[in-house]
């Protein structure tokens, strides 16, 4: 079992004080309410779905289109935490299906929903058609979801949100600078908020949890060497989604705050702690080839072969923030979570533009990279994403 904080830099969790300092408010606000969250069984919905169970909810169903990862998500809460007084229910369910629809029409009333599903990955924008389903998943899942909270009379909705959106360079990223936008149009008629994230250390499908499988299977490790970036355990991904759920005014978005707790981090150096950990010494080698002839004999060694090397991809940004520098912030509410303050802004005809745009492009069954890029130029005229013909799919 690898020690998570040690591997990012840290030896306390970031939130504990904040946590702990609304202690009674937040276990108050759980007890009484009734949560929906949506994408719950993914690394991040796991990690909210056990923050708020473990405070006894009066009502908590989790959906997710994973049915496999909602039965363990089931196993690990109860092995865990045991049984709650409220209704406690998981739904193997696709958010954009009729399946569900017909689900929130038979009942759909909650205080708080939580939206926690997306396309998460850079790869994911290589080809239009996984390109067309991020956005589908992360913007247009997003105003579905919103629209049927509204319309059930939800208090509060809540959607994560990535730190990647602030000054996006890549389609993920601008994609959820959208769903933003989508957001804040819908808060005239529903109270809604959101969380930029760091990245979420040994998440599923991240290049930590990748270090795990590489292991197991009797690989080599590959990882960026140029490329640092701010770490959250899932925990503390949790905690903040919850904090921004509960404490959130209209249109706030939660990060975690910059301070000496949070530390910058190459992922070649956490590849080098991961090893250590695990009892290996990290031995570099020259190219893909010598690391999979290596891997068959270093091991006995306790040496395992890793190939650190600069990031060339598509859509890499070398640096992480936050937020921007036009955005107004509240860094004084609570101890390490900073809040961006966000007015109202109806930006409806653009957004009807967009929305209007990918429809044509679904009813014709044909589209390419290119205008979808285009279009999100138009949406974000500082968008600095750039196409470099290469993607993650072509490396080890």
């Amino acid at each position: 079992m690898v020690d998570i904080l040690s591997l990012i830099g840290r030896n306390e969790e970031l939130f504990s004080k904040d946590i702990s300092d609304n202690k009674e408010e937040l276990l108050k606000k759980v007890q009484e309410s009734s949560f929906l969250v949506l994408g719950g069984a993914g690394s991040i919905g796991q990690a909210v779905t056990k923050e708020i169970f473990k405070r006894n909810p009066l009502k908590l169903h989790v959906v997710d289109i994973s049915e496999n990862n909602l039965v363990e998500l089931v196993r690990d809460v109860r092995s865990s935490y045991g049984y709650i007084d409220g209704d406690f229910r998981t739904f193997a369910l696709d958010i954009g299906s009729i399946e569900y629809d017909a689900f929130i029409k038979e009942d759909g009333k909650y205080d708080f929903v939580l939206n926690l599903s997306a396309l998460k990955h850079v790869r994911s924008e290589k080809d239009p058609f996984t390109l067309m389903r991020m956005i589908d998943v992360n913007i247009f899942n997003t105003e579905k979801t919103i629209k049927q909270s509204i319309a059930k009379g939800a208090a509060k909705y809540f959607c994560v949100s990535t730190d990647k959106a602030a000054n996006p360079v890549n389609m993920m990223g601008a994609s959820k600078r959208i769903m933003e936008m989508f957001l804040m149009r819908r808060s005239e008629q529903i109270k809604i908020s959101t969380a930029r994230f760091a990245n979420v250390a040994f998440s599923d499908g991240s290049l930590l949890h990748g270090f795990n499988q590489r292991i197991q299977k009797n690989q080599p490790i590959v990882a960026p060497n140029d490329v640092k970036r701010y770490f959250v355990t899932p925990q503390e991904s949790g905690e903040l989604c919850l904090m921004s759920c509960i404490f959130g005014d209209n249109r706030d978005i939660f990060f975690p705050k910059l301070s000496e707790k949070l530390h910058l981090i190459s992922f070649a150096d956490v590849a080098v702690k991961y090893l250590n950990q695990r009892g290996y010494e990290a031995y570099l080698c020259k190219d893909e080839h010598e690391a999979r002839q290596l891997v068959k004999t270093l091991p006995e060694e306790n040496k395992w072969p890793c190939l650190f090397t600069g990031s060339d991809t598509t859509g890499e940004k070398d640096f992480e923030e936050f937020f921007t520098e036009s955005e107004k912030l509240d860094l004084n509410r609570f101890e390490n979570l900073g809040i961006i303050k966000n007015d109202f802004d109806n930006q409806s005809s653009n957004l009807d533009f967009f929305k209007s745009s990918i429809d044509s492009m679904k009813k014709e069954q044909a589209w390419n990279k290119e205008e979808i890029v285009k279009l999100f130029f138009e949406m974000i005229p500082d968008f600095g994403h750039k196409e470099t013909g290469k993607y993650l799919d072509s490396k080890m």
